[in-house]
């Protein structure tokens, strides 16, 4: 099977092909969360910045969490993409609904304060044997050596930057994402016909 990820989802498919899951034949990482020590969200709007420097004090952080408002959400996803036009308002309002559930702040603030154990996961990524593009968004959150480094470190791994993308590239150019996944499965369905 093909697993890919967006973000900490690509991130987590290339651990997954790390530990040689055998369902995993291939990896797509969209824009691997695993750089700036867990920070790289900070990059996306001065309110992201103070979101996440927030949430590593204590109370502080839990307040801020837990008082989350809709401009701040919005804030940072805007960051996320390099047209804000590109995030449905459906898809804005049923984030900010999930993000108020009961003990959703205490998950994503849980997450954000051990964030750099992402990048410390890297460490294992030379040990991935099958084939993995790293796809992403030239506007994405991380820097060109932060992206080089993935690159430099997977075994084999193909690269391809996508123009006029963000973190949240399939909002962006979803019609790009689309055409590297069919190009890169393509070898895959080849050798199933044959």
């Amino acid at each position: 099977m093909t697993l890919a990820g967006v973000s900490i989802g690509a991130s987590i498919s290339l651990i997954l092909a790390a530990r040689n899951n055998p369902q995993v034949s291939r990896v797509v990482a969209i824009n691997p969360y695993d750089y700036a020590k867990g920070r790289g969200m900070a990059r996306s709007s001065s309110l992201a910045r103070f979101f996440v420097a927030a949430a590593d004090i204590p109370v502080l952080g839990d307040t801020v969490m837990r008082l989350r408002q809709f401009f701040i959400m919005k804030s940072v996803l805007d960051g996320g993409v390099s047209d804000p036009r590109r995030i449905p308002p459906e898809l804005l309002k049923e984030m900010y609904l999930v993000g108020n559930r009961k003990g959703h702040y205490r998950a994503f603030l849980s997450l954000l304060r051990n964030a750099e154990s992402w990048e410390t996961a890297t460490k294992a990524y030379s040990n991935i044997k099958i084939p993995v593009l790293l796809l992403w968004g030239d506007r994405d959150w991380s820097r060109p050596d932060e992206r080089e480094h993935d690159h430099q470190i997977v075994p084999g791994a193909k690269m391809a930057i996508v123009e006029d993308g963000g973190h949240f590239l399939p909002l962006d150019r979803p019609d790009a994402v689309i055409e590297h996944l069919l190009a890169f499965q393509a070898p895959l369905v080849g050798q199933a016909s044959s």
